[in-house]
């Protein structure tokens, strides 16, 4: 049987927002079984908790924010998609500061974190949710949908106008059961275009962005030196951002997500609208599903 998960140790880094533009550290703490995903914002007196759940996510303006307790937390979906990655159910995330660090624009540095900590199998069984039937919210010719299938597979169409982002690079696939979320998404980074940075500053985002943490792209191709890590990584990390939006569900699902155009927006009112519909979803326990993500089964053999 999978159990839940936390970290074996305690383990600190710092870094800068990808918005706030601020130094941000941030120490991951084990926590108790059933305990889910907590960030504790250790720079407000008192200190202050934010619970990282779906209905309490507040803005989806270029990240995800969850906000409680009359505090926020923005930008967490590249550490939760590096959580989701690795299985870990239970975690605090102590913060000074009101984002989580960028990094390299990935969830690759959380995975070493995580990795760094080592992974603590605990008592109580890890728990999955079901989709049992079609859910589907769409805006703008833009969609996102659950759809029951026995694993946990994500499919993703992105479609932007640049000479970089051609037909063949913007669809990709990703099944947890048969393939490695280390090597195939949590490497790829966010992205952007040059023409928005000017109007995105001067509305206090993208403020801690720069070559060290994003891809950017002028009107012609990319800027960055060191170019691509996947000739398709833009849409790879529209895959990795999925994973962190949908494991606000507080599981894993067993079932496929498909996105077209999506973002973090029609992510959390696909989730919305799926609890809404209690005939539409259940919880199950791992002897319930014939497929496992592989890396769960890697990391409780201790070889993440």
């Amino acid at each position: 049987m999978l159990h839940q998960r936390t970290i074996a140790d305690s383990i600190e880094t710092s870094g800068v927002g990808l918005h706030s533009g601020k130094k941000v550290q941030m120490t991951l703490r084990p926590a108790s079984e059933n305990s889910g995903i907590r960030f504790r914002r250790m720079d407000t007196d008192p200190i202050k908790e934010v619970h990282a759940v779906a209905e309490h996510v507040t803005d989806t303006n270029l990240g995800t924010t969850v906000s409680q307790n009359d505090t926020s937390i923005m930008t967490v979906e590249h550490l939760l998609s590096a959580l989701a990655g690795l299985g870990i159910d239970n975690v605090f995330i102590d913060l000074h500061g009101p984002e989580i660090p960028i990094m390299d624009g990935s969830a690759a540095s959380f995975i070493l974190l995580i990795e760094s900590a080592g992974i603590q199998e605990q008592s109580a069984p890890k728990k999955f949710l079901r989709i049992k039937k079609n859910i589907r919210v769409e805006e703008d010719g833009k969609f996102a949908e659950f759809r029951p299938f026995d694993g946990y597979r994500l499919t993703f169409d992105i479609e932007f106008e640049h000479p970089m982002i051609q037909n063949e690079l913007t669809h990709f696939s990703f099944d947890f059961s048969t393939m490695s979320f280390l090597e195939n998404i949590s490497r790829a980074r966010t992205f952007g275009f040059l023409k928005d940075i000017e109007s995105l500053r001067a509305n206090n985002l993208a403020l801690g962005g720069s070559l060290d943490n994003a891809i950017v792209l002028d009107d012609y191709t990319i800027i960055n030196k060191d170019g691509l890590r996947f000739e398709d990584e833009f849409v790879r990390h529209k895959i990795l951002d999925a994973v962190g939006d949908l494991y606000l569900m507080g599981h894993i699902l067993v079932g496929e997500y498909y996105g077209y155009k999506s973002g973090h927006d029609l992510n959390n009112k696909l989730i919305r609208k799926l609890y809404a519909d209690s005939s539409a979803w259940e919880e199950v326990e791992e002897k319930d599903i014939k497929e496992i993500p592989i890396s769960y089964w890697t990391a409780a053999l201790g070889k993440v």
